[in-house]
C-alpha cells in the first residue's frame, strides 16, 4: 500500500507537462536573483523594496515545490494532481500580489484591511505546507508553537507570558513586515545562497567536484588508509559550498563509502568518518551551510570576519578527523589504495584551471570587500570561462549545460529559501510578543548567570532543536533563542553564535536522530546506531572546541598575534593526543593506562593559555607530558622493531 501514490491516481499533469514548467520556474527564480544581486533593476530606473523581491523570489518558490514535492512524503511524484496545480497557482497569485501592492499595502497592516490579511492568512499557510512537504512536520510543528504563543501568550505563566495578537494583524505583520517572511532570512538566502549554490552547481557540471575527488586520492591515496584520508578531504572540500550536511553525505558518501568498506573498514566506521566529514561542511568557510552570511547580518559585522573566526575551530576539526582516520588505518592494518586506482597526475593537473575561480572568490571577498553574492557570480562566470577554454574529464559547459545550471540552482535552494521564508515567522513571533528578552532572561536565571552552567544548559537545547532541521534552520533557532542568552552573560557575540551553530550541527551526528549518520548508515547498509555512536567519537572535537573558545577567543582569532599562534600549535598537539587516546593507538597499540595519559595531557593541552588564570601552566605540563609520551612510545615501538628484526 506504501507504493499507493499520483501515478496510480491517474489524473493530473503528466511528466512531460509539469517537469518542463517546474524547471523553466526554477530557472527564472536563479536569473532573478541574480538580477536583484547585480542591480539589473536600478538600469531600468525601477526602483523596489527588497521585500518585493523577496516577494517575487517566492512567487517561483512554492509553485515549484507544489510541482515537484508530492504531499505525502515518501511517495514517488509522476503527475500531479489538480488540487497541487490549484495550490501552486494560488501561493503564485498571493506572493505576486504582495510583490506589486506591497509600497501600498505594508502600511496598512494595523488598520488590518481584507487586502492585507487575506494574502497574508494564504501565504503563510501555503508557506508552511510547502515547508512541511520539503522538510518534514518537525520544523512545521515549532513554527506552528510559535504562532500559537503569538495568538495565545497571555495564558503562558511567569516570564514566559506574552502579549496576545489578533490573528487578522498577525498574518499581515507576518506576510509584509521585514520581520515576518520577508525578512532577515530571506534576504540572505535569495541573495548570497542562491549565487553560492549557482556556483556549486556550476562545479559539479564542469567537473570540479570530480576534479577535487581526483586531487584528493592523488594526494591521500598513497598512504595507508588512504580512501578514509579520501573521504575526509574530498567531503570537507565540498561539503564548505554543498549547503546541506545530508546533502553532501548522499553526494561525496555514494563515491566514498563503498572505497573505504573495501580497504577493510567495517561498514559503521566507513558511514561514521564519511557523515562527521560532510557534517564538518557546515562549518567550514566559505559558506557554512549558509549559517556564515546570516550570522554575519545578526551580529552586523563583515562577512570576511564570520570567516576568520570560524577557520581555526573548522580546521581544528579536521585535522583530528584525518589524525582518527590515520590511526585507524594502523590499527587495523589498512594500506595503500592500489595504484592502478589512483588518477594520473597529468589528467588531474588540467584540472588546476578550477582554482582561479576560488582564486577570484577570495580576492573579491577578503581584499576588494564585494558583497559575498556578487563575489560568488564573478567566480562562477570565471568557472564557465576557463571550463569552456580548458574542461575536465571532457566536461565542458554548453548552453544547455549553463541552463541546467539555473535550473538546477532554483530547484536546489527551494529547501532553503522555503525554511528561510518560515524561519522569519519565528523572528517576527519573538519581536512582536517580546518572547526573546523574556527566554533570554529565563536561560540566563536558570542557569544562575553562571556562564559554565549556562554553556551545558545552551548545548543541550541546541542538540535537542537541532534535531531534525536543516543547518540553516537550526542556525536560525539558536541564534534567535540561545545566542542572546549567552551573550547576556558577558561571552564574546561572535563564540557565541558559532558555539550554538557548532552544537546545533552535532545533532547531524548524535543520536537518536543523526540525520547524516543515518543518511550514510543507509548507503553502507551498516547499523544506525552503531554509525551514529561511531560519528560521536569521530566527531568528538566539535563537542569540546566550542567550550574552549568561548572562555579564550585565541582560537576564534581574537587576540594578540602570539597568543592566537601558541593558543593554535596547543591546540593541535591537544587534538593530536586526544584523538590517539580514542583510537587507542598511537605508532603502536596503546594499554588502558597509556590512554588515559594521552587524554589527560591532551585535554590539557587543548585548554588556551588564557581560558583562566593559572591555564598557561596546564598547557605547558600538556605538551611537554605529551611530548614525552610520544617520544616514549616510538622509542618502544622502534625497540621491538630491533628484537623482531
Amino acid at each position: 500500500m506504501a507504493a499507493m501514490d499520483e501515478r496510480e491516481a491517474g489524473s493530473g499533469l503528466p511528466p512531460s507537462v509539469w517537469r518542463p514548467v517546474a524547471n523553466v520556474l526554477a530557472a527564472l527564480m536563479t536569473i532573478t536573483a541574480i538580477c536583484w544581486a547585480l542591480s539589473v533593476n536600478r538600469y531600468f530606473g525601477l526602483g523596489l523594496y527588497p521585500q518585493q523581491f523577496f516577494a517575487a523570489m517566492l512567487v517561483f518558490v512554492l509553485p515549484v515545490a507544489f510541482l515537484t514535492l508530492p504531499a505525502r512524503q515518501g511517495s514517488v511524484r509522476t503527475r500531479v494532481p489538480y488540487y497541487d496545480i490549484v495550490l501552486a497557482l494560488a501561493s503564485m497569485a498571493a506572493f505576486a500580489f504582495i510583490a506589486v501592492k506591497y509600497p501600498q499595502l505594508v502600511l496598512m497592516i494595523f488598520a488590518r484591511p481584507l487586502e492585507v490579511w487575506l494574502p497574508g492568512l494564504i501565504a503563510i499557510l501555503l508557506t508552511l505546507e510547502a515547508l512541511r512537504r520539503a522538510t518534514g512536520w518537525a520544523l512545521v510543528i515549532i513554527i506552528g508553537v510559535f504562532i500559537l504563543y503569538a495568538l495565545f501568550g497571555d495564558v503562558f505563566p511567569g516570564r514566559l507570558q506574552g502579549r496576545p495578537q489578533n490573528w487578522q494583524l498577525l498574518s499581515g505583520y507576518m506576510a509584509f513586515d521585514s520581520n515576518g517572511i520577508l525578512g532577515l532570512p530571506m534576504s540572505i538566502a535569495s541573495t548570497v545562497v542562491v549565487a553560492f549554490i549557482l556556483f556549486g552547481v556550476l562545479l559539479n557540471l564542469t567537473g570540479g567536484s570530480k576534479f577535487f575527488t581526483d586531487a584528493a586520492i592523488i594526494g591521500m591515496g598513497r598512504y595507508r588508509g588512504g580512501s578514509m584520508k579520501i573521504a575526509v578531504l574530498a567531503s570537507g572540500l565540498f561539503g564548505s559550498i554543498s549547503g546541506s550536511a545530508v546533502a553532501n553525505v548522499v553526494g561525496t558518501g555514494v563515491v566514498t563509502i563503498p572505497m573505504i568498506k573495501r580497504d577493510g573498514y567495517p561498514g559503521h566506521k566507513a558511514a561514521a568518518i564519511e557523515a562527521v566529514a560532510s557534517t564538518g561542511g557546515q562549518l567550514m568557510p566559505p559558506v557554512m551551510g549558509a549559517s556564515a552570511f546570516l550570522m554575519a547580518e545578526f551580529l552586523a559585522v563583515p562577512y570576511s570576519s564570520i570567516v576568520l573566526a570560524a577557520l581555526v575551530p573548522a580546521v581544528l576539526y579536521y585535522i583530528a578527523l584525518f589524525i582518527q582516520a590515520d590511526l585507524e588505518a594502523a590499527k587495523l592494518g589498512i594500506r595503500a589504495i592500489p595504484k592502478e586506482d589512483i588518477p594520473s597526475r597529468r589528467k588531474v593537473l588540467v584540472g588546476v584551471h578550477f582554482a582561479l575561480a576560488f582564486a577570484v572568490l577570495i580576492y573579491l571577498l577578503f581584499w576588494q570587500r564585494y558583497q559575498p553574492e556578487r563575489a560568488a557570480l564573478w567566480a562562477a562566470l570565471a568557472l564557465i570561462g576557463t571550463s569552456l577554454a580548458i574542461g575536465y574529464d571532457g566536461l565542458r559547459p554548453s548552453l544547455r549545460v549553463i541552463f541546467s545550471a539555473l535550473s538546477r540552482t532554483g530547484l536546489g535552494v527551494v529547501e532553503i529559501l522555503l525554511i528561510s521564508a518560515a524561519s522569519g515567522i519565528v523572528i517576527g513571533v519573538l519581536n512582536v510578543t517580546g518572547l526573546s528578552f523574556n527566554l533570554t532572561y529565563l536561560l540566563v536565571q536558570i542557569g544562575g548567570g553562571n556562564a559554565v552552567v549556562l554553556l551545558a544548559l545552551s548545548a543541550i537545547v541546541c542538540i535537542i532543536l537541532g534535531m531534525g532541521l536543516p543547518t540553516l534552520g537550526v542556525y536560525v533557532l539558536l541564534a534567535a533563542l540561545v545566542a542572546p542568552a549567552l551573550v547576556e552573560v558577558g561571552i564574546e557575540p561572535i563564540a557565541a553564535h558559532l558555539y550554538v551553530l557548532y552544537f546545533g550541527m552535532m545533532s547531524m551526528i548524535t543520536p537518536p536522530i543523526a540525520l547524516a549518520a543515518f543518511a550514510a548508515a543507509s548507503i553502507a547498509k551498516s547499523p544506525s546506531m552503531a554509525t551514529g555512536w561511531a560519528a560521536m567519537r569521530f566527531g568528538w572535537s566539535a563537542y569540546v572546541i566550542p567550550v574552549l573558545f568561548v572562555f579564550s577567543p585565541t582560537l576564534i582569532l581574537i587576540g594578540a598575534p602570539l597568543e592566537i599562534a601558541l593558543a593554535l600549535v596547543t591546540a593541535i598537539m591537544g587534538v593530536w593526543l586526544v584523538s590517539s587516546a580514542l583510537a587507542g593507538y598511537f605508532s603502536q597499540r596503546l594499554s588502558p593506562v597509556k590512554r588515559g595519559l594521552f587524554a589527560a595531557f591532551g585535554l590539557a593541552a587543548l585548554v588556551p593559555a588564557g581560558m583562566f588564570e593559572g591555564a598557561i601552566y596546564s598547557d605547558a605540563l600538556g605538551v611537554v607530558g605529551g611530548i614525552v609520551l610520544m617520544i616514549t612510545e616510538m622509542r618502544r615501538d622502534r625497540d621491538a622493531a630491533e628484537v623482531q628484526a
